[in-house]
């Protein structure tokens, strides 16, 4: 494996590292709540009374900042390299996994672990593992 050391980005990373940490503390100091997408998607799903608005402000947020970024700058070419079949068993092997988990990565990975929950590192662990050997896979088996 080689890294392309023209793409490597570690102060930009640092910065959304720090900016996510940031939000997501602030997000449980002002509404008392965890910053865990799959949960704040799935309590829309539910309809629960005066607990909606938050819900899609944040959803909205998640969809208009990278918009209301390129505004400013020329955004990065997407490239998927896998066929829309692939797309919809992964996407429903993240959701089933979410469900099981409860919790996803980001509430999980970045909201447990600093609140130093046992149950998040596990989930952490096994989301990173799961990962690796998707990979694995994928790349080396399958491939």
């Amino acid at each position: 494996m080689m890294i392309d050391w023209t793409h490597f980005t570690p102060w930009a990373s640092l910065v959304g590292g720090v900016v996510i940490g940031l939000a997501a503390a602030l997000f449980l100091l002002f509404n008392g709540r965890i910053a865990g997408i799959s949960g704040i998607l799935g309590g829309l799903l539910e309809w629960p009374r005066g607990d909606i608005a938050w819900r899609i402000a944040f959803l909205l947020g998640l969809v208009g900042a990278p918009l209301a970024y390129g505004l400013f700058t020329t955004l990065p070419q997407v490239q998927v390299d896998a066929d829309m079949a692939t797309l919809v068993v992964a996407g429903l092997l993240v959701g089933v996994g979410t469900r099981y988990g409860a919790g996803c990565t980001s509430g999980h990975g970045v909201c447990g672990l600093s609140r130093r929950s046992p149950r998040s590192l596990v989930a952490t662990i096994a989301f990173m593992a799961a990962g690796f050997v998707t990979v694995f896979i994928v790349r080396h088996i399958a491939g």
